[in-house]
């Protein structure tokens, strides 16, 4: 008997098409837009019609649809909305026969709750849904791999928010590897993502930028709309790590990006997170601009728990430009509006936000002299957690200082200004990269200004303290030189991406002398500095942290020296020195006119440079120079060289004097002069020694480089010399590793707005300063001959990097090099005369010394370091 054949299932059309709607609203949702999605899943829900108990199709397809639509509307709308489609999804489940659908959505919907209340504020019921459900879809871990993952990722937020941080790292782990093992690549990124934010949470991050890295190298080919959330994540972890400029870069790129998604609640969080940037960056208009929209958008969404976080950020832009008016006395509603925020902040369970609102009202009624109302509030603020934000925390030392100098207690201030800034040291030293440990002193920049306040004022008073304020200033001021740095840790994507650079860079050097046009190569090469930028942060691991350096070791190593730290106070310039084993303090002259006039002086010698000037200008603009230079000897270095007779003198800087050409004024003619950014860089600098040869490089397209590179063999016969083709980055990187002294005479530029990216033009592209942080064995003397690679880019705590500076933290001993432009013939002039004394014995501040006397105004070089 014939059997007949099976007939084939009935297809639902209209169950089909609401599929595909679904569909196609989960790719535009995981590309993180919203709006889009929501107006896909209504339309499908309308395609099905009303609900009928007997079509099973339609009525699984309808629980996913309202299951998805309750996640976007809950974060496009409202929870209300969100936790109502859910109720209708888990209504309509029960419709479904018994079997592997039904069970499967019973653990979607309910955790998809969750997740909802979560968002909500409502953590507890959130983590006892996630209990509930986990268990047993953990189970079956197999069937359901997918909800599984992603409900384990959701559970690690909820810990998080919960500051349960060791419970959300395990339940990531346990995610990751699912989605590894399965081969869920979008899970994965996502996940990465994740454990970045984890990392930042806890401060560390190196790792969280290592995971931000991570997960976007997935998204650029598996979910290109992730990526701006990844830029807005490693935005605020630059935020931690002080480094403003950056964050802001980040954030002007991504925001866009969100806008075109139609990601309108994450574009809200980007814009508290910009305004965060600002106020780091003091552009307060901008910042309570971005605050008052985010607040807005928040507020249309019902996003309660956002819109006082980004009202916070408007009232801190307040806060913050009020305080940096010393002059101005606060109103009282500023801190009562903080006051009243700092306890809806608290309902909302958001700690560290309503500890920060009650601190900057704590600082603003300090201000008024409301003492007492002061101590009251600091009262309420909770101690801090494993996951208190270092910023945070340096505000709470920071109100408990302030408060302890009003209430004429300057020791207990001092203690807590000497706690706080160790343990910002304690952050610092987990930091990666070079920008990151130089960036985190923006964050103690306060507390250490009132430290350096107090004991001057103590110095001023009785003529006692110097000592006390010397060794505070080496507390507050660039750290990042007294770091040792790690043997190397080759990165072959930062490596690529910095052959590219260089390719890029010689490429537009090449168009722009044939009159080409160049502006999407500079795109391009202004895109690979930012995602080289991004891989140095966590590949290039600075180093081991040594001491500050006591008074009594900087006297010891001294010797018949004389240093002068410099600082700031109001509108004067002082300097302690450091003579002998005395110390003084020593009133020099008005900051502000000092500055103005150092920069004056800057832009004539500037002017003065070219070789071919015309003998009128000449004259005027050497005049002009004269008379500034002598207004500068007046106002600091007249008083500073009374008793220097033949003596070195090493002056330790305040940034915006880090550039002042300190030869060309009349009282140091001739004199050796070091500038060092601490006195503890300039210690271990001056322990530093490389026995190893001479290296003489010179680089394309300087007049007379090659032949001045090459006239110096007559002064180092034993030299090496790597010039005309043979002057690659590559060979003369390779050259700089183990010489004892490196001649470098080649065109640079100096990035002001990213200093390791400073760079010395070579054969086929630069060398960058980020390169010379590789060198395991940097050479102890450094001359940049031609360039003006001496600048430094000058960021909070005095933190001075550029292409010496670089070379400086990495181990050289000795940087000199022009902070100012120099014409050919005075620089060719100006290093045949140093050679000939470095050759003979000379120290290299002495050295440097005797060859600008010659002709200090065209000769603006400095030696850096330990000289």
């Amino acid at each position: 008997m014939r059997v007949p054949a099976p007939s084939p299932p009935v297809v639902d059309s209209v169950a089909e098409e609401a599929a595909g709607l679904h569909r196609q609203a989960k790719a535009a949702a995981s590309d993180h837009g919203l709006s889009r999605p929501i107006r896909l899943l209504l339309r499908a829900l309308a395609l099905l019609g009303p609900v009928d108990a007997d079509l099973v199709a339609r009525l699984e397809i309808r629980v996913r649809i309202l299951i998805s639509l309750a996640a976007a509307e809950a974060e496009f709308v409202s929870q209300e909305d969100g936790l109502a489609r859910l109720d209708e999804a888990e209504r309509i489940r029960s419709l479904l026969p018994d079997g592997d659908v039904r069970h499967e959505l019973r653990f979607v919907v309910g955790l998809q709750r969750a997740v909802v209340l979560m968002r909500a504020g409502r953590l507890e019921e959130s983590l006892a849904l996630n209990n509930a459900f986990l268990p047993g879809l953990a189970a079956e871990a197999g069937k359901y791999s997918v909800v599984l993952t992603r409900s384990l990722v959701n559970r690690a937020w909820l810990h998080l928010e919960m500051s349960n941080p060791d419970a959300a790292y395990r339940d990531l782990v346990e995610a990751l590897a699912l989605a590894v093992e399965h081969g869920h690549r979008l899970l994965e990124g996502k996940i990465r993502h994740n454990l970045g934010d984890h990392a930042q949470l806890l401060g560390d991050i190196p790792e969280a930028l290592r995971n931000y890295e991570q997960a976007a190298a997935i998204f650029v080919t598996d979910g290109p709309g992730s990526l701006p959330l990844v830029r807005l994540d490693q935005a605020k972890a630059l935020l931690t790590a002080g480094l403003a400029e950056e964050a802001a870069r980040h954030l002007d790129e991504a925001i866009p990006e969100l806008r075109r998604n139609g990601a309108v609640h994450v574009v809200a969080e980007a814009e508290v997170a910009r305004a965060g940037a600002a106020i780091l960056e003091r552009d307060y208009a901008l910042a309570k601009k971005l605050a008052a929209s985010a607040q807005r958008s928040f507020l249309r969404r019902g996003k309660g728990r956002w819109a006082e976080i980004a009202a916070l950020t408007r009232l801190r832009a307040d806060a913050v430009k009020v305080l940096a008016d010393r002059e101005k006395k606060p109103s009282a509603k500023l801190p009562d509006q903080l006051a009243g925020l700092a306890i809806r902040l608290a309902e909302l369970g958001l700690r560290d936000e309503a500890g920060a609102a009650r601190m900057f009202a704590v600082r603003l009624l300090i201000r008024r002299d409301e003492t007492a109302a002061a101590q009251g509030l600091l009262a309420q603020v909770s101690k801090p957690r494993q996951t208190t934000p270092i910023d945070h925390r340096m505000l709470l030392r920071l109100c408990r200082a302030e408060l302890a100098v009003a209430s004429h207690r300057p020791r207990s201030a001092l203690a807590q200004a000497r706690a706080g800034l160790a343990e910002l040291g304690q952050i610092r030293d987990r930091m990666g990269g070079l920008d990151l440990v130089c960036g985190t002193a923006a964050h103690g920049e306060e507390l250490g200004k009132l430290a350096l306040t107090l004991v001057l004022k103590k110095a001023r008073r009785s003529g006692a303290g110097a000592k006390s304020l010397f060794a505070w200033l080496e507390r507050t001021r660039a750290q990042v030189y007294r770091y040792e740095p790690l043997p190397v840790i080759e990165d072959p994507a930062l490596a690529r991406h910095i052959n590219e650079m260089r390719h890029v860079q010689g490429t537009i050097q090449a168009r722009r002398l044939s009159g080409e046009p160049v502006g999407k190569l500079e795109e391009r090469y202004d895109r690979l500095q930012q995602e080289a930028t991004r891989l140095g942060w966590y590949t290039s691991q600075w180093g081991r942290p040594r001491p500050v350096s006591a008074p009594e070791e900087v006297v010891e190593r001294l010797g018949d020296r004389v240093l002068v730290s410099l600082m700031g106070y109001r509108d004067t310039l002082y300097a302690v020195v450091v003579d002998h084993g005395r110390f003084r303090l020593v009133k020099l002259g008005p900051l502000a006119e000092i500055v103005e006039t150092a920069r004056q002086l800057h832009a004539d010698l500037d002017a003065l440079a070219p070789d071919n000037l015309p003998a009128p200008l000449v004259e005027v603009v050497t005049g002009s120079a004269r008379r500034r230079a002598d207004k500068l000897d007046k106002l600091i270095s007249a008083s500073l060289a009374k008793t220097l007779e033949n003596r070195e003198l090493i002056i330790v800087p305040i940034g915006s004097l880090y550039a002042l050409p300190w030869g060309a004024l009349p009282s140091l003619h001739g004199h050796p002069v070091s500038i060092a950014p601490s006195a503890t860089a300039w210690v271990t600098a001056s322990g530093r020694r490389n026995e190893g040869p001479v290296l003489l490089a010179g680089g394309p397209g300087v007049p007379g480089s090659v032949g001045e590179v090459r006239n110096l063999r007559a002064v180092y016969p034993r030299a090496r010399l790597v010039d005309g083709k043979d002057a690659t980055s590559e060979i003369v990187l390779s050259a700089l590793d183990g010489s004892g002294m490196a001649h470098l005479v080649a065109h640079g530029a100096h990035e002001p707005a990213n200093a390791l990216f400073s760079r010395l033009e070579l054969v086929g592209g630069p060398l960058y300063a980020h390169e010379t942080a590789r060198l395991a064995n940097p050479p102890e003397r450094v001359v940049l001959a031609a360039c003006e690679l001496a600048m430094s880019h000058i960021r909070p705590g005095e933190e001075a990097l550029g292409f010496a500076g670089t070379l400086l933290a990495s181990g050289s001993r000795t940087v000199i090099g022009a902070i100012a432009r120099v014409g050919d013939k005075a620089a060719a002039d100006a290093m045949s005369d140093l050679h000939r004394r470095l050759a003979s014995g000379t120290a290299p501040a002495l050295a440097l010394a005797e060859a600008m006397a010659a002709d200090p105004l065209r000769r603006p070089f400095l030696c850096l370091g330990a000289g």
